[in-house]
C-alpha cells in the first residue's frame, strides 16, 4: 500500500478520526437543552464530555494491542458500526444516566476505528510519517473548528436529538467508505521465526524503548499544554477579558487556523529537515511564545497581546506534538496500534489533570494558565534533553 496507489486514503483517515472531535464539540451548544429535556441538572449533561473522554482512552488501551495483533480494517469496521448505532441511541434516548452510559459506549466504539488511523499512516508515508501526520493534522483540524458551528445550526432548524441522527449519518458514511476503499495493511510481523505478540508484549515492547520514552512525554507534556488553553481559554477571554461569545468564537477559531497552518508548514518542511528539527523549532517557539504570555499577564496588558502570544503558541504546540507522534511511530513498525494507545491515553490523561490544576491555582486572572501553559512547554525541553544524552545523533528518518 502506498500513497501513489491509494491518494485519497489519507483523506478517509482523516474522516474515520474526525469522529472523535465531531462527537465531542458538535453537541456542546445543545448541553441546556438536553439537561431540560431529560429533566436533568446540567452538571449530570457536562459529565458526559468527561465520561466520553475518560471510555475514549480506555478504548484505546484495549483496541491498540488488537490493531497489531488482529488488523486494522476489522477494527475500523466494527468501531464506526458501533459508533453509529450508539448515536442513534443517544437520538432516542429518555434517561440521563442512559444517556450517560451511552456517550461512553459511543467514545469507546469511536476509539476502535481512530486507533487504526496512526498506523495506516506509518504504513503509507513510511519514513516521512511526519508529513503524513501533518496531513492528517491539517484536515483533521477542521472538524472541531466547524462542529460547534454546525451544532448551533441544527438547533436552528431542529432540537438536539437530531444532532446525534447527523452524527449516525456521518458514522454510516464513513462506514461505508471504510468499507470499500479502506484496504488492509500488511500484518505486523511477518517473518516467521517471530512469535505473534501476545496482548501485553506491545506494551512492554513500548514501554521498554530508552529513547522513545522521552519522546512520549514530551508528547504528554505538550498536549497538557494544549489542553489547559482547551480548558481555560474561555474563561480568559470571556469571563477575565470580558469578550462576547462571538467575539470568543473567532478567537478561538483563530487559533484552530493557526494549528493548521503549523501542520501545513510541518507537511512542508518536515521531509527535508526532519521531524527532530521541526519538532525543536516548534520547542524554541513555544518558549518564547509561552514567556511572553506569562509577562503580559503578568504586565495587565491590552487582551490583543495575549491574544498575539497565544497563537504562535499553538501553532507550535501543534508542530511539538505532531513530530514527536511521528518519531515514536517510527520507533515501533511492528506496534504502531500499541504505541497510539500508549500516546493517546496519555494525551487524554494529561488534558484531564488540566482541568483540576486549573481551579485549584485560580487567582481570577490569567496568570494560572499562563504558568501552567509555560510549565508544559519547560517540561517538553528537559524531555528533549533526556533524549539528547540517550540519542545524541539523529536516527534515519528523525534529523
Amino acid at each position: 500500500m502506498t500513497r501513489q496507489s491509494h491518494p485519497y486514503l489519507i483523506v478517509l483517515l482523516a474522516a474515520v478520526i474526525a469522529t472523535t472531535p465531531l462527537a465531542v464539540d458538535m453537541y456542546l451548544p445543545a448541553m441546556p437543552a438536553i439537561a431540560n429535556d431529560l429533566h436533568t441538572h446540567i452538571g449530570t449533561v457536562q459529565q458526559s464530555l468527561s465520561i466520553f473522554l475518560a471510555a475514549y482512552g480506555t478504548g484505546m488501551l484495549l483496541f491498540g494491542p488488537l490493531a497489531d495483533s488482529l488488523g486494522r480494517r476489522p477494527l475500523a469496521i466494527l468501531g464506526l458500526t458501533g459508533f453509529t448505532l450508539s448515536s442513534i441511541a443517544l437520538a432516542l434516548v429518555n434517561d440521563p444516566q442512559l444517556f450517560l452510559l451511552l456517550r461512553a459506549t459511543q467514545a469507546f466504539c469511536g476509539a476502535a476505528a481512530t486507533v487504526v488511523v496512526p498506523g495506516f499512516v506509518r504504513q503509507l508515508y513510511q519514513e516521512h510519517t511526519a508529513k503524513g501526520m501533518s496531513y492528517l493534522s491539517m484536515m483533521m483540524m477542521l472538524a472541531p473548528l466547524l462542529a460547534p458551528g454546525i451544532g448551533s445550526v441544527i438547533l436552528w432548524f431542529s432540537d438536539w436529538r437530531s444532532i446525534f441522527i447527523v452524527l449516525a449519518l456521518y458514522g454510516a458514511m464513513i462506514f461505508a467508505l471504510v468499507w470499500k476503499w479502506l484496504p488492509e495493511i500488511s500484518q505486523p510481523i511477518t517473518r516467521e521465526d517471530v512469535p505473534r505478540p501476545g496482548f501485553f508484549s506491545g506494551y512492554r515492547v513500548v514501554f521498554s524503548n530508552r529513547s522513545a520514552r522521552p519522546m512520549i512525554m514530551s508528547m504528554m507534556f505538550g498536549s497538557f499544554s494544549f489542553f489547559c488553553f482547551i480548558t481555560g481559554v474561555s474563561f480568559v477571554y470571556i469571563n477575565y477579558f470580558g469578550v462576547s461569545e462571538q467575539t470568543f468564537s473567532l478567537l478561538f477559531g483563530l487559533n484552530v487556523i493557526c494549528l493548521m497552518m503549523a501542520n501545513f508548514i510541518n507537511s512542508r518542511l518536515v521531509t527535508r529537515l526532519g521531524p527532530l528539527r521541526m519538532l525543536r523549532s516548534g520547542l524554541l517557539i513555544a518558549l518564547i511564545s509561552a514567556l511572553s504570555l506569562c509577562l503580559i499577564n503578568y504586565w495587565q496588558l491590552d487582551i490583543l497581546w495575549t491574544v498575539l502570544s497565544i497563537a504562535p503558541l499553538m501553532g507550535a504546540l501543534t508542530l511539538m506534538s505532531t513530530n514527536a507522534d511521528a518519531i515514536v511511530l517510527m520507533k515501533f513498525p511492528h506496534n504502531s496500534g500499541t504505541a497510539t494507545a500508549v500516546t493517546g491515553t496519555l494525551r487524554f490523561g494529561s488534558g484531564a489533570v488540566a482541568g483540576p490544576l486549573l481551579a485549584y491555582f485560580y487567582t481570577g486572572t490569567a496568570m494560572p494558565l499562563a504558568l501552567l501553559m509555560l510549565s508544559g512547554v519547560v517540561a517538553v525541553g528537559l524531555c528533549q534533553l533526556w533524549y539528547w544524552f540517550i540519542e545524541p545523533s539523529p536516527a534515519p528518518g528523525a534529523h
